[in-house]
């Protein structure tokens, strides 16, 4: 056996013969194995109810497959969250605390109509968090301030309570590092770092949705942090209720708290934004400019900051004056290069690996296991769907295969979601992921 990892499944499966997959799905579960000190087999359960359980009743059961196993005697030690955090020795709270970002405050935020309940709610939170709004769920289109919110959300809480642990972290990193950290037998010490967080923020969390286990690791997370009083921040690019793959447990969990949506910013708070970068960056900006780049950039926050910063780098790296000609230049810029995204096979056939948990090279590749053949002809159909590669190319990139392979994979997609509603609004949510992560 390579690993305590490896032993726990081994205890599973001894188990099996005498209790039932009922008993061992309900209790066992939440249950991780966590090292070998000594004649010491240590375990971890973040449910202190199960933890119990488990204790009084099922405990001889694991001791007697140990002894099968190792052919003496091991006493077993079951850890709660504090235990737990205690065993593995004191963390490091630098690495803990991924959210450092200072650039974003409550102060630099341009509050208008479109954003100014997401505003509100955002610093009720951040001034007393886990009283009024858990979890708190921001969503809208990408660019309009989510993630500045929640930057200020962090900030507030770490300047009023410099122990506070904070943990940040994107829906798709969230899926990455439970994938790599379970794989390792380390399953633990993601929980670990998951549930002891007094401020849990997670930016587009539509991603972990579709992901069975993923979900299911999410829910009991929610469920640790909401049950024992801790603040839960989220962010999506679509309200609960259209993300069509979400597991229904976690749907209900996200609409308990409070719901607030940011939209396009109007005129003039595209106007006060623009001038409010400008200031932030020591330019001074005439009425004028500042009216026409809020007339052109209409889509979010980000198209208008990139023309003032597209106009400082004409300024100081070229020494052109801010004029109608270098702003028209800055406008044109930025919006050619929103307006055309288009991901590239490399991204696409990234989030299909990881969409699925197969290796990149295997989706690639010749092999005909059946889950790397069902993420290859979903990402030949992305290629085909979202790019301007033609099918010979697309061929190349998946180990020179002949187009006709191509074709054939792309009809059973387009087949498959004809007849399969369900499978087409998993494809469209696919598409949707790749489109925000421009």
């Amino acid at each position: 056996m390579n690993s305590v990892a490896d032993i726990w499944d081994n205890i599973l499966l001894q188990l099996k013969q005498d209790l039932s997959e009922t008993t061992i799905a309900t209790w066992f579960d939440e249950l991780e194995a966590v090292d070998i000190r000594g004649n010491t087999f240590y375990l971890h359960c973040p449910n202190d109810f199960k933890k119990g359980y488990i204790e009084s009743l099922f405990l001889k059961n694991i001791k007697a497959a140990l002894r099968d196993i190792f052919s003496m005697d091991f006493e077993v030690s079951i850890l709660d969250d504090p235990s737990f955090s205690e065993f593995k020795g004191p963390a490091d709270k630098k690495k803990e605390d991924r959210f450092t970002s200072e650039e974003f405050t409550f102060e630099t935020f341009v509050v208008g109509p479109s954003n100014k309940l997401a505003y509100a709610a955002s610093m009720a939170v951040a001034e007393h968090p886990a009283q009024n709004y858990n979890p708190l769920l921001i969503y809208g289109d990408s660019g309009l301030g989510k993630t500045h919110l929640l930057n200020s959300i962090a900030n507030v809480i770490r300047r009023d309570d410099s122990h506070s642990k904070i943990v940040y972290i994107k829906g798709d990193d969230f899926i990455n590092e439970f994938i790599e950290l379970v794989r390792a037998g380390r399953g633990s010490e993601f929980r670990a770092k998951y549930r002891n967080a007094d401020l849990l923020l997670v930016d587009d969390v539509q991603f972990v949705a579709g992901k069975e286990q993923v979900q299911n690791e999410f829910f009991h997370t929610f469920n640790t942090l909401y049950e024992s009083g801790r603040q839960i921040v989220l962010t999506s690019d679509r309200p609960p209720s259209e993300m069509t793959l979400l597991d229904d447990r976690l749907r209900t969990r996200f609409e308990w708290g409070l719901l607030v949506d940011v939209a396009p910013p109007v005129f003039e708070t595209r106007v006060a934004i623009v001038k409010n970068k400008a200031a932030i960056l020591g330019m001074n900006l005439p009425d004028k400019v500042a009216f026409t780049i809020a007339e052109k950039a209409t889509a979010n926050v980000r198209q208008l900051e990139g023309i003032v910063n597209k106009l400082l780098a004409y300024k100081d790296l070229l020494g052109d004056e801010t004029n109608e000609d270098t702003v028209s230049r800055a406008i044109q810029d930025i919006l050619k290069r929103s307006s055309e995204y288009i991901p590239t096979p490399e991204a696409i056939l990234e989030y299909i690996s990881k969409y699925y948990g197969v290796e990149e090279s295997l989706i690639r590749g010749q092999q005909r296991v059946r889950d790397a053949v069902q993420a290859r002809q979903i990402a030949m159909y992305l290629i085909r769907s979202m790019t301007n590669i033609s099918v010979v190319d697309i061929g190349k990139v998946f180990d020179n295969r002949d187009h006709s392979t191509v074709l054939y994979s792309i009809q059973r997609v387009e087949d498959k979601m004809k007849r399969d509603p369900a499978y087409a609004e998993k494809i469209k949510e696919i598409k949707t992921n790749i489109s925000s992560k421009r």
